[in-house]
């Protein structure tokens, strides 16, 4: 039916712009002069029709939408153009609601539609920026670390467990995460007859994290759950020594 409909030739009808002409202009136009008949509409490969009776829309058709989703969707089209059928009709009644309130309710989708656009843009955009802002904040040696696979995030700090050149929260929770583990490492040393510790590492559920010693300093390395200790404690010691 809607193929024929658009094909149809109709002497007392018009073809217009979308683009040029909104079609909700043309959607209030007709209801106030209370048309019977078919608005069918074109964009690109798609096409719409918008059924009325006295001036009510009482059906809409897009592919296989059917009712207010197939209205919505055709309103929502950027551009195209539309065909106004006089004596197109159906016996089809699947929309109920007043064309003020389709209307307000086809313009508030978009808006929604809109918001969530520049929402996920915005997102994408912070999300290529913030490995960016990360290294900026890390000192030479935590940026070289967190480039081996595995490794979630590095931090530098003095013996007293102060952070270098790292003022974010994640440096300050790993570097106290670290000094515990140098303080268990020592006292582990103590208690064997062992010198000082120079590495330690600790394993639990989803969650690892190394630390070295570094003459005047400590690195804290978190360490992903699902990846091997041994192979990043590797990697780490291989690139400071200039292998890699």
């Amino acid at each position: 039916m809607m193929a024929e409909a658009l094909q149809r030739e109709n002497p007392s009808g018009f073809e217009g712009s979308v683009a040029g002409l909104p079609l909700t202009d043309v959607i209030q136009l007709k209801g106030q002069n209370r048309f019977s008949g078919c608005i069918a509409v074109e964009y690109r490969e798609r096409q719409g029709m918008i059924f009325f009776r006295d001036g009510d829309i009482i059906h809409a058709e897009q592919g296989k939408l059917m009712g207010e989703m197939a209205l919505y969707e055709i309103i929502r089209w950027p551009g195209g153009r539309f065909n106004i059928q006089p004596k197109v009709t159906t016996t089809s009644r699947t929309i109920q609601q007043s064309i003020s309130f389709l209307l307000l309710e086809a313009h508030r989708l978009m808006d929604e539609e809109q918001a969530a656009v520049r929402a996920d843009e915005g997102t994408r955009r912070e999300e290529a920026a913030a490995p960016a802002a990360v290294q900026n904040r890390m000192s030479a040696v935590a940026e070289r670390i967190v480039r081996i696979a595995g490794v979630s995030y590095a931090v530098l700090m003095k013996k007293d467990g102060t952070p270098l050149e790292d003022d974010s929260f994640e440096a300050e929770v790993l570097s106290a995460k670290g000094m515990s583990l140098a303080g268990i490492g020592s006292r582990l040393g103590e208690l064997f007859g062992l010198d000082e510790v120079k590495s330690a590492a600790v394993h639990a559920r989803g969650k690892q994290i190394l630390l070295f010693e570094a003459k005047n300093h400590y690195v804290s390395i978190a360490v992903r759950g699902d990846s091997s200790l041994a192979h990043v404690e590797n990697e780490i010691r291989s690139t400071f020594a200039g292998r890699k």
